[in-house]
């Protein structure tokens, strides 16, 4: 039984930046990826290797894809018995921003879900 349930953070706009992010990758990444976030919707909470805390109510998945070689990140933060996907990247070099990225929406996520607009 899932403990918390992924969701796929909106902008204000409707889009869905991160399921555009995992479409985009390969079909065997897309499931790894899927697996790994599966493994934190029915293990809450979860720790290492998989999962991680970076502050400020941030979280991280981590995936190996790319037959071993690349290291993907997806950032979330947890509500209630909801996961919200806000950011992912693959690789090291975009880490930093992408993190930026993540707490920024979550910002804005709090902001919106607060005023009563779909976030």
């Amino acid at each position: 039984m899932k403990r918390i349930t992924a969701r796929f953070y909106r902008t204000a706009t409707g889009g869905q930046p991160i399921k555009d992010w995992l479409l985009s990758l390969p079909a065997d990444d897309r499931r790894i990826v899927g697996v790994d976030i599966a493994k934190v919707e029915y293990g809450w909470p979860v720790g290492m290797p998989v999962c991680a805390p970076l502050g400020n109510g941030l979280w991280e998945v981590r995936s190996t894809i790319a037959r071993g070689k690349v290291e993907a990140r997806t950032y979330f933060a947890v509500e209630g018995g909801d996961m919200i996907l806000l950011a992912a990247h693959s690789g090291k070099d975009r880490q930093h921003r992408t993190i930026d990225l993540a707490l920024e929406r979550w910002k804005d996520f709090r902001t919106r879900r607060g005023s009563g607009q779909p976030s």
